[in-house]
């Protein structure tokens, strides 16, 4: 089938691509992510299904800027099953992004990827990302 827009249905395959990127547990809290992400329009989760098997998320969000001419995306998570990486899934998923980046007015799209994620720092150096040193994250505490 290829790229499309995700459904709250798609939130268990979903779940295990990100277990993929060590972020397990996310199955308590992940179909209300997944829900108030498509309501709203400055969000976009896409997957890659194959044989009615989801194989690939991405999850972008469009941010408008106040002091410069275009707007940002973000690329916050991008995750191909483990099995079927380097065939492509994951170029073709983000060149899409960039197309409809392009068409919301963006010039630019972010992606903050952990140091330890090698191989990811090469995918997106072929996709023509350069590295912008300095990223500052505040945690904040949050009460359960």
């Amino acid at each position: 089938m290829g790229i499309r827009k995700a459904k709250v249905e798609d939130w268990k395959q979903i779940s295990l691509l990100l277990n993929q990127l060590d972020y397990p547990d996310t199955k308590p809290f992940l179909k209300g992510k997944i829900e108030t992400l498509l309501m709203n329009p400055n969000e976009m989760l896409l997957v890659f299904e194959e044989d009615q098997s989801v194989i690939a998320v991405i999850s972008m969000h469009f941010i408008p800027q106040l002091a410069v001419k275009g707007d940002f995306a973000r690329i916050s998570y991008l995750a191909v099953d483990k099995n079927i990486r380097s065939i492509g899934i994951g170029r073709k998923i983000e060149e899409y992004c960039t197309d409809l980046a392009i068409k919301r007015n963006c010039d630019r799209i972010e992606v903050h990827c952990h140091l330890r994620r090698k191989d990811a720092h090469r995918f997106y150096m072929r996709q023509g990302f350069t590295e912008s040193p300095k990223y500052f994250i505040k945690m904040l505490s949050q009460s359960d």
